[in-house]
């Protein structure tokens, strides 16, 4: 049985939740999400919870998956989702520019990156980015798409990381040739 999957959602006041057709539309303070809603799942109102059944076992899988998608949906709509990014090396910034955020990276050229539909970017202190949006999958892709315009590089540990992101650091070659792998002569 899936554990997540029958654990109820809370609704909060102001969410409204319709079926139309396969999908869940789901109507906050923040916007408007659709969630498509997998054949054999069924969605009933109770109390101001949600609660999602599944037809048979054979459908189990999808039912804690449904019940996740639909739970993010309804924090996406009243609270949002936010990611933090932070540049990180000599002469490396951002600066918002409109609907585009332009990055220096250390490119010959700055990189313009549109800012899409449905997200709002932030440029704090010319290093930190956050990130923010009602669609939890939709924050995740743009992060990570702004992170690997300029990944973190692990001999220097430059570039663009998650904010609280740990990265091992590796020793370079000179580190590596000192400690005793000399030239035969």
């Amino acid at each position: 049985m899936s554990r997540i999957g029958s654990k109820p959602i809370d609704l909060p006041s102001g969410v409204a939740v319709q079926a139309e057709g396969s999908s869940l539309a789901v109507k906050g303070p923040k916007g408007t999400l659709r969630i498509p809603l997998p054949s054999g799942i069924q969605f009933e109102k109770q109390d101001g919870h949600l609660l999602l059944k599944r037809a048979t076992e054979e459908h189990a899988a999808l039912h804690g998956l449904a019940r996740s998608l639909l739970a993010n949906a309804v924090r996406g709509v009243t609270q949002g989702f936010e990611r933090h990014l932070d540049i990180v090396g000599i002469g490396y910034r951002a600066e918002s520019k409109g609907q585009a955020v332009t990055f220096a990276l250390g490119y010959s050229h700055p990189i313009e990156f549109p800012v899409p539909e449905g997200i709002a970017i932030s440029v704090e202190k010319q290093t930190h980015l956050i990130v923010r949006g009602v669609d939890k999958q939709l924050v995740g892709h743009i992060a990570a798409k702004i992170r690997a315009l300029r990944p973190p590089d692990p001999y220097k540990n430059k570039g663009i990381r998650y904010t609280g992101e740990r990265l091992k650091k590796k020793v370079g070659k000179a580190a590596a040739a000192a400690g005793g792998a000399g030239k035969a002569g």
